[in-house]
């Protein structure tokens, strides 16, 4: 069980029902009700027990307008009515604001076809150039071929002359 609390001078609460244990054990609540038994013996009840306590003001808190709906309740006067001035003030607001919820909305859209309009030119010229690097990269690769395909006849060329010379140095002998 917790820790003793001092409450009003001498008396002690011994008891948190939420986190304590053990309440339902035989002999707790006969127990509890001899305290409570002792306690309410012990206690001599006044038929004024708050008469140390000061005359409570209970207007201290009250404002200027509950003074005013207090004094009309006890009159016994009718509430004024709501005024409809508001009500129409209220609706001019309302369709102000559809207004620019609609000019929002339609700039929104706006925005959005720009950007459609935007990434689909782009998107075709991103194509157009993609497919111009793969015609060029095609064209590199021919030529690479065919420079390689010239530099093997360039080398069987000179071989073959090469071959021709020394023939021609054998036969020379």
């Amino acid at each position: 069980m917790a820790g003793p609390a001092s409450v009003a001078g001498d008396v002690f609460v011994d008891a948190l029902p939420y986190f304590d244990q053990g309440y339902d054990a035989p002999g707790v609540r006969e127990a509890a009700a001899a305290l409570v038994e002792e306690e309410t013996r012990r206690y001599r009840p006044t038929k004024n027990y708050l008469s140390y306590l000061p005359t409570p003001d209970f207007s201290a808190f009250e404002t200027e307008i509950m003074r005013n709906e207090f004094e009309r309740l006890s009159a016994r006067q009718p509430m004024e009515l709501l005024s409809m001035k508001r009500n129409s003030n209220l609706a001019l607001m309302i369709e102000n604001a559809q207004k620019e919820l609609q000019k929002a909305r339609k700039q929104i859209q706006d925005l959005n076809w720009q950007r459609k309009n935007d990434q689909l030119a782009g998107g075709a010229k991103l194509r157009e150039l993609e497919s111009n690097w793969v015609s060029l990269v095609s064209k590199n690769y021919e030529i690479e071929r065919a420079i390689i395909q010239l530099e093997n006849e360039v080398a069987q060329m000179k071989q073959q002359q090469g071959d021709e010379n020394k023939e021609n140095i054998r036969q020379d002998f």
